[in-house]
C-alpha cells in the first residue's frame, strides 16, 4: 500500500535534488552572519521583565515539587513503617 499514488505524490525521481551543489563554507559563513543581523534582541527593561518571570515561575515549581515530595515521603514513610506519628 505504500507505493500509493497519494505517497508518492511531490517527489521526484532523484530524491529531492535538483541538481544543486552545496553551498561553500564562505557563503554558509555569510548567510548565518546575514541572519544574525534579522535578529531583534530585548531590550534592558524586557530581559529584566523576563527574568523576573522566569525565577518566580522556578521559585513556584521548587516549592510545589518540595512539597508534593515531603507529603509523599511521609507518607511513604507512615505506609512502610506504620509509624503514627509521622
Amino acid at each position: 500500500m505504500s507505493d500509493s499514488s497519494a505517497t508518492q505524490k511531490g517527489r521526484t525521481s532523484d530524491g529531492g535534488k535538483s541538481g544543486d551543489r552545496r553551498t561553500g563554507s564562505l557563503t554558509f559563513y555569510r548567510q548565518v552572519v546575514a541572519e544574525l543581523r534579522k535578529v531583534v534582541y530585548p531590550t534592558r527593561e524586557q530581559l529584566v521583565t523576563y527574568f523576573f518571570v522566569v525565577m518566580a515561575f522556578v521559585l513556584v515549581m521548587i516549592t510545589i515539587v518540595s512539597l508534593l515530595d515531603l507529603g509523599l515521603g511521609k507518607l511513604v514513610f507512615a505506609v512502610f513503617t506504620g509509624a503514627d506519628d509521622v
